[in-house]
């Protein structure tokens, strides 16, 4: 059978509303046996037929898939540092909780235990990953599991309180809302 053909047949199978995000480890896993180059050439022509679309580096989504549009941004994230301790935090939690008045459009802010980076996901936004030294343990009492993200979510008080460790702006901090709800 022709790879395309192999992995169109496989992502119609794997993909649903649940799963409709794959990484590159994903899609290898698909097929094993191809080449380094040819598997290269492979994800080229998914993307240019549409039966993939790139998120961001290392991860595609799969059109065909009913999936939430909405929070394609947060389970990319997800996805792309499942190997590291990550959390909603900073502007994105407190604009969440009315804290703040603006709110980020295609943009997101975690806490994560990699390293800080900006990652632009072309038409879905962006995600910013600001490095912590702080291990679960530490904010685990702060911290609530947001199934819809699939991710930690900070209380107000640790995202505030990550406003200031990360010397972020707070002019836009409602502090009088804030303190009602820390």
């Amino acid at each position: 059978m022709q790879p395309m053909k192999q992995i169109s047949q496989i992502l119609e199978i794997l993909a649903n509303g649940e799963n409709y995000l794959f990484t590159l480890a994903d899609l290898r896993a698909a097929l094993p046996g191809a080449k380094v180059g040819a598997f290269k050439a492979l994800l080229s022509r998914a993307q240019k037929t549409g039966l993939l679309r790139r998120v961001c580096k290392g991860v595609y989504l799969y059109p065909r898939a009913n999936y939430p549009a909405g929070l394609v941004l947060f389970h990319a994230a997800a996805k792309l540092r499942a190997d590291a301790f990550n959390y909603l935090s900073l502007e994105t939690v407190l604009s969440d909780a009315g804290v703040i008045s603006q709110i980020p459009l295609n943009w997101i802010t975690l806490m994560s235990s990699g390293r800080s980076h900006i990652v632009d996901c072309g038409d879905y936004g962006h995600m910013e990953f600001i490095h912590t030294k702080r291990k679960p343990d530490d904010v685990a009492d702060q911290l609530n599991y947001d199934p819809d993200c699939r991710l930690w979510r900070a209380s107000v008080a640790l995202a505030l309180l990550d406003m200031k460790l990360t010397r972020r702006d707070t002019d836009l901090v409602d502090w009088s809302l804030a303190d009602e709800l820390v």
